[in-house]
């Protein structure tokens, strides 16, 4: 077996405390800030080191967790991937992605979730992964659906911000569905 957390474009690693930048870089596009989440005020640089800092010391996997998405080619900081919202009970886990504005349209948003698919779905035993993206933000929804994500709802009128209420698309993929397309991982 290859190692997991590697795809052909990107590798998917723990948060370093040198990471304060890219992510310090991700919350300075406003616009983008509210296509994932809200939109908060701004931080100092030390504020980012600090929660940098303590994420880098974490330990690894549990029912939360995020990973560094790093491109293979130049090991740059290309974005993050998350999981959270796990219910073992239920088999069932949320993901979420930001990738930097230079970084986008390159496949690497794809790749990065679907090496966390196949960890969650292969490894810990899942059997369903849900997204929940803003109705606006056509890339996300094009992202999942790609990746055979179904519309499972909407959530009307559900969140308030930059002066109105937005809908919120649920999306969810089982563990059947993303096996019917992807190669279940080699143990050899």
């Amino acid at each position: 077996m290859g190692d997991m957390w590697t795809g052909e474009k990107v590798r998917l690693r723990g948060v370093e405390p040198e990471d304060w930048e890219g992510f310090r870089d991700l919350a300075k596009h406003t616009v983008d800030a509210r296509k994932a989440d809200l939109v908060e005020p701004p931080r100092s640089e030390e504020s980012f080191r600090a929660w940098t800092a303590e994420r880098a010391g974490r330990p690894p996997g549990g029912e939360a967790f995020r990973l560094v998405i790093e491109t293979l080619a130049d090991r740059a900081f290309a974005g993050s991937v998350t999981v959270g919202e796990t219910d073992s009970r239920a088999g069932r886990f949320r993901t979420g992605i930001v990738i930097t504005r230079e970084h986008r349209r390159k496949g690497y948003a794809a790749e990065a979730t679907e090496l966390i698919l196949t960890y969650m779905f292969a490894e810990q035993r899942c059997n369903k992964c849900e997204v929940e993206v803003y109705a606006f933000n056509d890339a996300s929804l094009a992202l999942y659906r790609g990746l055979g994500f179904v519309e499972e709802g909407r959530l009307r009128q559900h969140e308030f911000f930059a002066g109105t209420y937005h809908d919120v698309v649920l999306l969810g993929i089982t563990a059947a569905d993303y096996w019917a397309t992807h190669q279940l991982p080699s143990v050899r």
